[in-house]
């Protein structure tokens, strides 16, 4: 079997950063992968599992309301907890959407009130949010980004 390619990238040098991760395409459509990476692979503890969801249904929320609604496939956490993946349609960079994500984190530092989506009915894991927690990672990753500005993996 082929290795994936998200494989063969040095998590030992990983930083947190958004990164293009690949590009599909289909006839004239693209499809972008960014990774997300919140936290630094096998150096610092991965994200706990209720900051993740909440940065997950506050993340889709604001990502699916935005100026780039129409270009949002998904957004979601990755499994092994150091970040998420967002999908968009278009040939995109990461510095394309820069502005994109630092103003997601900004609607996540400062969100208050209920979650979106964390109801019974909504979701179904509802009950496992944690909104404090969620501000912590990405404050942490919102400092990172503006003082590194990480867009391309490093051996």
């Amino acid at each position: 079997m082929d290795k994936i390619a998200s494989f063969t990238i040095n998590h030992f040098t990983l930083e947190p950063g958004i990164y293009v991760s690949r590009k599909d395409r289909q006839s004239d459509t693209v499809v972008t992968t960014f990774d997300l990476r919140l936290t630094a692979p096998n150096r610092e503890p991965v994200v706990d599992m209720p900051a993740l969801h909440t940065i997950e249904h506050l993340g889709a929320t604001y990502l699916r309301n935005s100026a780039a609604k129409d270009s949002i496939v998904y957004f979601g956490p990755m499994g092994c907890r150091t970040g998420c993946y967002l999908l968009m349609f278009g040939d995109l960079k990461s510095e394309d959407i820069y502005e994109l994500i630092c103003n997601m984190c900004d609607f996540i530092i400062s969100y208050e009130g209920a979650i979106p989506g964390a109801e019974a009915d909504q979701c179904g894991n509802w009950q496992e949010q944690n909104l404090n927690m969620a501000k912590y990672y990405i404050k942490r990753y919102k400092k990172e980004l503006v003082e590194k500005k990480n867009f391309e993996y490093k051996d």
